[in-house]
């Protein structure tokens, strides 16, 4: 990795949460109506570099790095539960920690989306903006089916050996994630390397695994109750930034958001990917920082 470069693309202060004798990290840049950013699998807090530099005169941002990911701990299942709930857990512990006494806008892309959300129903009267970033917070669409890579990854021992070994899941989302313009390889080093040996790659691994699909498994009772809690946000300001060639988060899933929420802000991207933040950065940079100020957060709301 070029340790320049990284220095140049991501040039904030550390912070560190105990979660339990593990070390959250997350970032906490500027002043103002905090801004909480969640990524998803296999990313990590590098994700939203540019958009924590974009809004950082203007608002606090705050940018966790999920347990297993990033610039956290990475620890071992005896350690720790690498499930939907404890992720949901710990971001509740995490922003407890902070006391904050305004209203939140998140942001949430990817698994991002469906541990936010489940957050948002326990707390609903503390989100005042949300910004969806192809991402999901219902069960996967009926129009949908779910991805071979996914299902070879999440349920086969091959795909354990792929992902754990060879680090398959980080290097391809980095490789294929961006279609407009593909990620130089530098930047894709970076991005793959929180997870540089098979012990760092266990939660990507989880994360997959962990994906509900049928009624019994872990976590499925769980996004029935973030789906029909949704309802609960109709009347919240929403932008949505969707690259429209994502193999996974593809219009199936952007048609969902629309029929929850007909009125939210959408920009469509049709020739971008997975990391729109990537892939359209010039748009939605402005896009996102044009929503915020035109939906301010009334004072009575605070």
């Amino acid at each position: 990795m070029d340790s320049a470069l990284f220095q140049s693309e991501y040039p904030f202060k550390n912070h560190y949460f105990d979660l339990q004798g593990l070390k959250y990290h997350y970032l906490d840049e500027g002043q103002g109506d905090p801004v909480v950013m969640l990524h998803g699998n296999p990313s990590w807090s590098f994700y939203y570099r540019h958009l924590v530099r974009e809004l950082r005169s203007n608002y606090r941002v705050i940018v966790p790095d999920h347990m297993g990911c990033g610039l956290s701990d990475k620890p071992v299942d005896s350690q720790y539960s690498f499930t939907l709930k404890q992720r949901v857990d710990d971001l509740d512990a995490f922003l407890q920690s902070l006391q904050l006494k305004k209203k939140i806008t998140l942001v949430v892309h990817d698994w991002g989306g469906m541990i936010g959300m489940a957050w948002a129903i326990r707390y609903p009267e503390k989100i005042a903006r949300l910004v969806i970033l192809n991402t999901a917070a219902f069960h996967l669409p009926s129009t949908k089916k779910f991805p071979y890579a996914l299902k070879l990854c999440r349920d086969t021992s091959l795909g354990t050996f792929l992902v754990q070994g060879f680090n398959i899941f980080a290097r391809g989302a980095a490789f294929i994630g961006c279609k407009r313009k593909r990620m130089s390889a530098e930047l894709r080093k970076i991005y793959c390397s929180p997870y540089d040996n098979w012990q760092h790659r266990v939660a990507t691994l989880r994360f997959i695994q962990d994906i509900p699909l049928l009624p019994d498994d872990v976590g499925f009772d769980l996004i029935d109750q973030v789906e029909n809690g949704l309802s609960e946000f109709s009347n919240v300001p929403m932008c949505i930034c969707w690259g429209e060639k994502d193999f996974v988060f593809d219009r199936h899933f952007l048609d969902e958001w629309t029929k929850y929420f007909p009125h939210a802000e959408v920009h469509a991207f049709a020739d971008c990917g997975h990391y729109i933040l990537e892939d359209a950065k010039a748009e939605v940079l402005p896009i996102i920082s044009n929503f915020l100020q035109d939906n301010p957060i009334p004072k009575s709301g605070r």
